[in-house]
């Protein structure tokens, strides 16, 4: 199912606009998580970050590796399921499902989109 050309441009800009807030929660999650400076900056900077390593390697348009479908969908929801996970660490616990649930759509859309695209 190839989508319309508007919900395929407003699909593709959600993707990116979850990325950057599964990042921004991960950052979020890594300051609360401590109390001591040197440990807040820590892993305020280094979940974000392993997070980005792991999604321009795998998941990424133009990701170094090329994985099959179902390890990119892999990748996709452990960086979104953290992000979700931190988000209802830190007490959002709507706001966390809100968001794994509009991730999962979101990929699920963009997934079959793809598919057709690419037979196409």
């Amino acid at each position: 199912m190839k989508l319309p050309t508007p919900l395929y441009v407003f699909n593709e800009g959600l993707a990116f606009l979850l990325e950057l807030a599964a990042l921004a929660m991960l950052a979020w999650w890594g300051w609360e998580s401590a109390e001591a400076l040197a440990p807040r900056l820590l892993l305020a900077v280094a979940a974000p970050a392993a997070a980005a390593v792991l999604w321009g390697l795998f998941a990424a348009p133009k990701a170094r590796v090329r994985l099959p479908v179902v390890g990119v969908l892999a990748v996709k929801a452990l960086v979104f399921g953290a992000a979700a996970a931190a988000l209802y660490a830190l007490g959002r616990h709507g706001g966390a499902v809100v968001f794994a649930v509009v991730a999962v759509v979101n990929t699920a859309l963009a997934t079959v989109d793809r598919r057709a695209r690419a037979v196409a």
